[in-house]
């Protein structure tokens, strides 16, 4: 069952299934989706009228500010900066004073809203929820799709509760149960594995440990933020090891 939809999301499978260094595959697809997102935001979107209206709206979120500003069209993110400043002025202006609202009250409300929103964010968001149901749709028609799941290193938790909730909508209940059985076998299974090598890694830290081997766990605290959070870089400073 290969359409162009599906491509993407079985070669993520599948190159998580063939090298478990990949890790999620849904990781995997949110981290091909920024890049886009960002390469396009800072090339060929940057310009277009209906996209300057959303991110002068929208804005964006630390992370993603970041990430352009380590970029090199400087300008271009400036240049954003500068129309998304300009309309921002204009709305937390207070104008004049309301008989109905206390001064400021619709000011602040656009601000709260401005912190949680972020025009990549969205457009990931978006493109990610059709790839979670294409990974549905492929696990319920495609034979082939199955073993590729039953072949995953793990699923991270953020993204194991958001395949099981498309999951839901999109399946019978019987079928449903099949499914959340199958997803949820490979994330409990790499679950009990990484809660022993993170508890082997605090065990090396005793003297008492010190001459026995490391086995799989020396980067179990790494593993274990990617588990549970999602993807993304391992975390600068992790920490000393104990020396051997």
């Amino acid at each position: 069952m290969e359409k162009i939809y599906t491509i993407p999301v079985n070669e993520a499978f599948e190159a998580s299934a063939a090298d478990p260094a990949c890790g999620c595959p849904f990781c995997t697809l949110y981290s091909k989706l920024e890049e886009n997102e960002l390469d396009l935001i800072l090339g060929a979107s940057m310009m277009e009228p209906d996209v300057r209206i959303k991110t002068n709206e929208l804005g964006f979120c630390k992370t993603h500010y970041d990430m352009m500003f380590t970029r090199k069209n400087r300008l271009g993110l400036a240049l954003m900066l500068e129309s998304h400043l300009n309309e921002l002025r204009r709305e937390v202006d207070s104008g004049g004073l309301s008989l109905m609202k206390s001064p400021g009250t619709d000011q602040m409300k656009r601000l709260e809203r401005l912190e949680h929103d972020c025009y990549v964010c969205g457009r990931i968001e978006f493109s990610l929820s059709k790839m979670f149901e294409t990974a549905v749709l492929l696990w319920e028609r495609d034979p082939e799709f199955r073993k590729k799941l039953s072949a995953q290193p793990y699923i991270c938790l953020v993204h194991y509760r958001k395949y099981i909730e498309f999951g839901r909508r999109a399946l019978p209940k019987k079928l449903f149960s099949e499914f959340y059985r199958e997803v949820s076998g490979v994330v409990l299974s790499y679950f009990d594995t990484l809660r022993e090598d993170v508890s082997w890694f605090c065990k090396k830290f005793d003297y008492r440990y010190n001459d026995e081997p490391w086995y799989n766990s020396k980067d179990a605290v790494e593993r274990a933020i990617k588990f549970l959070s999602g993807g993304g870089d391992t975390p600068a400073g992790g920490g000393d090891a104990p020396r051997q």
